[in-house]
């Protein structure tokens, strides 16, 4: 099974994703977690997605497409994945079919989770209470930043997903377990 999260930075695609990764056994591929891993090890590539990450922008399609390539190749990943944090543009989704492709694979469900910009906001300000800020993107100027880039680049996936027939939007409002149920719905029907 081959999930794809979507939805603006805060809309709860981390916390979705645990409950995903503990229930259908698959592991999350967050580009996010591979950036930060890169970023606290220093490599060359960790300080050149410091710099973007800090700044609010996105990481260039060649690298992170290049990055989830070889991650998908690990043996954990035989059963499946959920991608979060990519795609994040047209162009990515583009080379991740192409990979998919290449190895007899698809994309079985695009979950968008639906939330209000408002909502998001206040979502931020609980987890830097709640992490004391430990993100380097943990604080309002950035995110705002990155709910515009979300607005100009990520967004435009949504009818390139309709367009495929695999999008599947689920009321990222709710409390943790009713958005928990409305997804186990959704990839239910998958597995049969």
């Amino acid at each position: 099974m081959i999930v794809i999260f979507l939805g603006p930075p805060g809309a709860g695609k981390g916390t979705q994703a645990a409950h995903i990764v503990e229930t259908y056994k698959i592991p999350q591929l967050s580009t996010g977690d591979m950036f930060r891993a890169a970023v606290k090890d220093e490599t060359p590539v960790g300080l050149k997605v410091k710099a973007v990450l800090d700044a609010g922008d996105l990481v260039s399609d060649d690298i992170v497409a290049a990055l989830v390539e070889e991650r998908i190749e690990q043996d954990d990943c035989a059963d499946g994945f959920l991608l979060d944090g990519f795609p994040r543009t047209v162009v990515q989704a583009e080379a991740l079919d192409a990979m998919l492709t290449k190895k007899e694979l698809a994309v079985d469900a695009v979950i968008e989770l639906r939330v209000d910009e408002g909502a998001l906001l206040d979502r931020l300000r609980k987890r830097i209470k709640e992490t004391g800020g430990a993100r380097s993107d943990d604080n309002e100027e950035t995110f705002k930043k990155r709910l515009e880039v979300y607005a100009d680049q990520t967004a435009p996936l949504i009818p390139f997903y309709e367009k495929q027939g695999n999008l599947k939007a689920v009321d990222g409002m709710g409390d943790v377990e009713a958005v928990s149920a409305e997804i186990d719905a959704i990839l239910s029907e998958i597995r049969r």
